[in-house]
């Protein structure tokens, strides 16, 4: 028995212990950031009506602030100089709306000749006979009516059921102008919401910044890390804001000159389009060099007119963001142009409209983040240039 003992005791001993495996710490975090991910997108897109008017505010309060400091050294109060701003602004966009809608209106009221010149250039230019035209148009008339007989032949309703007839609604123009005026109505309230949000924080001053900071926590490391991230967020949305306003109002004025040169109609309209779509990276010059060229060729009925009128946006566009704003923006808050595609189609499947203006500072903000966190340093150089 001892020897039995003994052996089952030398027998184990010669084992050698094997470890558990055990999942590194960052397998863990990988669901728990993919789900806070998730939650974050949901409750932008969830409360976006709240949202938008925040960060409007907040980047139209960043775009100020340098303007009410200096008001504010000049010894006037920040209340006065704020409000002053906002209503010089206010009052310069009412009167360029109010200047350009006669020319609004015009290229409304020209939209169903422009859609009959589109028709018969198209017939002119490819070569498509009026006798081709005609035979598409009575085939399609043919199937719908094809399509109305089917629909029209229906089975007998058992005995004791009823036969019900749903009608199209005729159109209610009581309903399109409501839908209208509320759509005016909402866009009004959210331009006033932005407007009390950011004078508030414009008349607030470095309020907010010291109570982020004096929150960040209770060592100096913190508090200055805090402070580093404040002021690269506000310098780097100033920047952005400053370069792009700047070159928005060239774009415009480069393209309202150069459309009104070779006779292009309703060019203002369209160099304020250009100015305010240069916001959008990418997307913007596509839809003014296709807006552009789709006017040209109505107007002129010639394809060869319509490349140029779209060579003169595309140009300028071109030389605007290749060589322009790259020269004015510094090389630290450049961003690397799949992020900024990837990044601006993101917020406007979120957002919409709104997201394709926004998209560009919020990310601004976020890779500023990224470069002075620690942990999320790879993010930053990632979406960096």
């Amino acid at each position: 028995m001892m020897d039995k003992s003994n052996e089952m005791h030398a027998g184990d001993a010669s084992i050698p212990d094997v470890p558990e495996p055990r999942i590194p710490t960052e397998a863990h975090s990988v669901p728990l950031i993919l789900l806070t991910v998730f939650a974050v997108v949901f409750i932008l897109d969830w409360a976006q009506t709240v949202f938008i008017p925040l960060v409007l505010g907040v980047i139209t309060s960043y775009a100020l602030s340098p303007l009410v400091n200096q008001l504010h050294k000049w010894h006037m109060p920040r209340a006065i100089g704020a409000a002053l701003l906002l209503l010089m602004i206010v009052g310069g966009i009412g009167y360029l709306a109010y200047s350009l809608q006669d020319q609004a209106a015009s290229m409304i009221e020209t939209l169903p000749e422009a859609a009959q010149k589109f028709r018969q250039t198209l017939r002119r230019e490819w070569g498509m006979s009026k006798g081709a035209i005609e035979n598409v148009q009575k085939a399609a008339d043919q199937i719908e009516h094809a399509a109305n007989e089917t629909a029209a032949v229906s089975p007998p309703a058992p005995r004791g059921v009823t036969r019900v007839q749903i009608e199209q609604p005729k159109l209610n123009m009581r309903d399109y102008l409501w839908n209208g005026t509320r759509g005016a109505l909402s866009f009004i309230s959210l331009a006033v919401l932005v407007l009390f949000l950011a004078y508030f924080l414009m008349v607030s001053g470095d309020t907010f910044r010291r109570k982020l900071v004096k929150l960040s926590g209770p060592t100096l490391s913190k508090k200055k890390i805090t402070v580093q991230m404040l002021n690269e967020i506000s310098v780097q949305i100033q920047r952005y804001l400053l370069v792009q306003v700047f070159t928005s109002i060239l774009v415009g004025i480069t393209s309202w000159l150069a459309l009104l040169w070779i006779g292009l109609e309703h060019a203002a309209v369209w160099g304020l389009a250009a100015a305010i779509l240069n916001l959008v990276p990418y997307l913007g010059a596509i839809i003014i060099t296709g807006g552009t060229a789709l006017v040209g060729f109505l107007q002129f009925e010639s394809m060869g007119m319509a490349l140029a009128v779209a060579a003169i946006s595309l140009v300028i566009h071109g030389l605007e963001g290749n060589l322009l704003t790259p020269w004015l923006t510094g090389r630290a808050s450049r961003m690397n142009a799949v992020v900024v595609f990837v990044g601006v189609l993101f917020w406007g499947w979120l957002w919409g409209a709104w997201g394709l203006l926004l998209g560009m500072p919020i990310m601004m903000a976020i890779k500023s983040v990224c470069d002075l966190v620690e942990e999320f340093r790879p993010v930053g150089e990632f979406m960096g240039d």
